[in-house]
This record gives C-alpha cells, structure tokens and sequence, in this order.
C-alpha cells in the first residue's frame, strides 16, 4: 500500500468518526501517551538510582565484613565469623549470602543452610591489589550482586557478600502500579471532562446541523440559538440571517411562482378558448360556404355540359373540395369537437387514426378510462400527446408508436413510446426543446410530473402522471385498441 493510500484510508476512517468521538480519543490518547512516558521515565530513572544504590551498599558491607573478619580470621575464632556473616544478613535484608574463602580457597564460614554451592566460587574473586570487585550473577531469585572484597591485600582470605535486587524489583512495582493508578484516575477525570466539553461544543453544531437539514427539506422557519460569544456562536448568527433571506426568498420565489402559474392557466385558457371559437367559426361558417360552393360548381358543371370548357367548372370544385379538407383538418387540430362532445377517449382515437394516416406510422393505442375525466386534465393530456405525435413524426424516425392511458385510483397516467432514433435528453434540441417545456408546463400547471427517457439509437418514451384533485368513482376500465 502506497503512502497515498495509507494517509486516504486514515482520513477515511478518521472522518467517519464524531466529533465527540475525536475529542475523546485525543484526550483519552493524549493522558495515556504522557502516562505511559511518565511510568517509562521513572522506572528508568529510579533503576539506575537503585541499581547505584545497590552496587554501593554491596560494595560497602563487603568493606565493613573484611574489615571486621581480620581479627576473626588471626584468632582461628570460626564461631565469631559465623556470628558476624549471620549479623551481617540479619542487618541488611537485602543480602542473601555472605562468605569467607582462605588464600587456597577453601570455604572457612558461610551462610548457606543447604550446602555451599561450590560453583559459586569461580563466579567472582578479588586481586590482592584490588579495592573490591563486584559480578553480577543471574540466580532465581533475579540478580546478585556478588562482591568480593581481599582481606589483608589477600594474605589470609576474601570476604564475598551477594546483594539481591528484590527489594529493588519491588519498589519498582510499587511504584509502577502506583503510577497506573494515577493514570487510571486522571484517564477517568479526563474523560468526565472532556465529554463535559464535548457536550458543550458539539450542542449547538448539533442543533445547526439538524436546523440545515430542515432547511434542505424547505423549511426556512428553523432558528437557533446563540450558545456564546464565540466563533459557533457568530456561525449560528450567521445561519440565522441565511435562514431570515432564504425565507424571504422563498417567499417572493412562491409568489412569482403562484404569478407565473396563474398566467400560464390565463394563457392555455384563452388560447384554448380562441381555439374553440376559431374552429366553430371555420366549422359553422367557412364549411358551410365552401360546401355551398361546391354544390354550386357542381350544378354549374352538370349545366355545362355541353359547354365549350366544362372542366373549368370541375377544377374549381375539385379546389373547393381541397380546401374544405384542410379547413377541416385545421379546425381539428385546433380544437377537436369530439374531445368537448365525447371525451378524451374518442379524441385520442381520432387523432391515432387521423396520425396513421397521414404519417404511415403504426400507433396502437390503449386508453382504460371508465368514465369522462375534468376538462382542464383532458385537454392537457391530448396537447401533450399531439405535441408528441408530432415530434415523433419531425424528428424520431420511428418504425411505430404506442399509446397508453389508464387511471389508478386518483392518478392519471398517460405513456407515448416510439422506437424512433432517440435523443438526448440533457441537450437543447432547438424547437423540439421548447415542445417539451410546453409538455411539461401544461404537466406542472395541474401538479402532475412529465418524464422523458430516452437515449441515441435507443427510441423515446414519456410519462405522464397528473393527480386528480376531485375524485371520481373508477370502475373497471374499458381498454380501445386500434
């Protein structure tokens, strides 16, 4: 593992962990850091202070021994060395053994009640011209400190005195425990105190973290409050004038909103209702004329017969006829009578079947509706579905088309899908663009959604889903294919 990787793992795992979480670790680590350094440093300190204290203390008694065995020694008085070698023990604990070795080394008074141990006197031995000279030995029991010490520059023997370290391994332990102790006391402490300041710090982030999440989900009404004059406290000042502007954002946003929507039902009723009238008017009166005309040219060409140019006549019906048609189709398309007559279901059919026709484009429809639904919803759905009928047949390239209309308790959902070349939906399509925001406003005018999934190569399809605000009683639905 890189050294990359290893410092973005740290900081992975350490950003996962609370603030409460990190300014407990730091103490909690921080007091058994300078414990554990303060317990080292001390046992380090007080061995070597021992260790002296033993080595000088081994050196002395043996000094004080050879000094005292010398008369002993010339008077052959073997009982007074055993009383001094037993004195000796009895007058410092610390001493294990105490002995006295002759010239030819031979053991001439000990302390062993089980028997000398003969290898312990290779061990260690003195120069007559030596001061003293100490060995350490490793026994059982721990470390001795074996000194032996020439009596009369070695003439008439050695004195060796051997210095346990238990009393030393005990203060250390003693004092080790001690220190664990304090430390498990001050850790205690440490912890009281720092969930005390935890809880004093991360309060009020706590409450700026729970009052942003409210404002996320839109609620600009969340305050808090000022815990003290620091720097959390110029922050939740600072939250609080965000939440004060956003409110009045919010509020002034709402209010175009409510604006934009009333205008934009204004202008798709009155486009609506211009459409209405002006698709009566070309219905009930352009129609009519042309119908008349048309029956006028065709008894003018029946009179003439006979005449030198009769197909004068008969091309100026035929004209007629075309244009009866298409002002037919342009009153369809702006306002189809039988949507206001029967309903969305017999549109949406004409309108497939009239699409087939001139496109050359399959559509199979299916429409699950057991009753009329309101205007408002009806007319929405059919502008959408033209809209897209039309950009399928402009700019899809499609092979067919399906349409579906069905409602489900207080929903009404419509889907168009084609198998056409697709698109993208996140780019600016120029007119087909603006068609869609149309689509989707006529959708959000009535709180219903409009989603468009498409891909290159991969067709179209677009779902509509518009609630209904005055439920109606759904039967079972009676499904239309053509």
């Amino acid at each position: 593992m890189t050294l990359r990787k290893f410092y973005q793992l740290f900081w992975d795992i350490a950003g996962s962990v609370s603030i409460r979480g990190k300014i407990l670790g730091i103490v909690l680590g921080f007091i058994l850091l300078l414990g554990a350094g303060v317990t080292i440093q001390a046992r380090y300190a007080l061995t070597v202070t021992m260790t002296a204290q033993l080595e000088e203390q081994s050196a002395s008694v043996s000094r004080d021994v050879a000094a005292r065995a010398t008369d002993p020694i010339l008077l052959n008085d073997l009982l007074g060395l055993h009383d001094l070698l037993n004195e000796t023990l009895t007058n410092n604990p610390n001493v294990r053994y105490a002995f006295i070795v002759d010239p030819q080394g031979q053991v001439i008074a000990q302390t062993f009640e089980g028997g000398f141990p003969l290898d312990l006197l290779t061990l260690n031995s003195a120069n007559p011209t030596d001061h003293h000279h100490t060995a350490l030995i490793q026994t059982d029991e721990g470390l001795v400190w074996d000194t032996a010490v020439p009596i009369l520059d070695g003439k008439i023997g050695t004195a060796r005195i051997g210095l346990s370290d238990v009393s030393m391994r005990a203060a250390l332990s003693t004092l080790t425990v001690q220190l664990l102790l304090t430390i498990m006391f001050v850790s205690a402490a440490g912890i009281f105190v720092a969930v005390f300041l935890t809880w004093i710090l991360t309060r009020p982030i706590i409450a700026l973290v729970n009052a942003t999440q409210s404002v996320a989900k839109g609620d600009f009404t969340q305050r808090v409050k000022r815990w003290a004059n620091d720097e959390i406290g110029d922050l939740a000042e600072a939250f609080n004038a965000m939440t004060e502007e956003l409110a009045r954002t919010d509020e002034l946003r709402h209010e175009r909103e409510v604006l934009r929507r009333q205008l934009m039902e204004k202008v798709i009723t009155t486009q609506e209702d211009e459409r209405r009238r002006i698709a009566r008017e070309l219905h009930d009166s352009t129609s009519q004329n042309l119908t008349s005309l048309i029956v006028g040219l065709r008894m003018m060409e029946a009179q003439c017969a006979h005449c030198a140019s009769p197909t004068k006549a008969s091309d100026l019906r035929q004209v007629a006829s075309r244009t009866l048609d298409e002002v037919h189709d342009l009153s369809m398309r702006l306002r189809p009578r039988v949507l206001d007559d029967l309903g969305l279901a017999a549109a949406l059919e004409r309108l497939a079947h009239e699409w087939q026709a001139r496109y050359k484009i399959p559509a199979d429809i299916v429409i699950q509706l057991s009753e009329r639904l309101p205007g408002d919803v009806e007319t929405a759905i059919y502008r959408i579905v033209q809209e897209t009928l039309t950009n399928i047949a402009r700019h899809a390239r499609a092979k067919s088309a399906s349409i579906l209309i069905e409602r489900h308790n207080d929903v009404v959902r419509a889907i168009v899908e084609d198998d056409g070349v697709g698109f993208d939906v996140n780019a600016n399509h120029g007119e087909r663009h603006l068609g869609l925001l149309g689509m989707r406003e006529r959708a959000e005018l009535l709180d219903g959604t409009l989603t468009i999934e498409s891909a290159p190569e991969h067709g179209t399809s677009i779902f509509i889903e518009i609630p209904l605000h005055s439920p109606l009683p759904v039967g079972e639905g009676s499904g239309v294919r053509e």
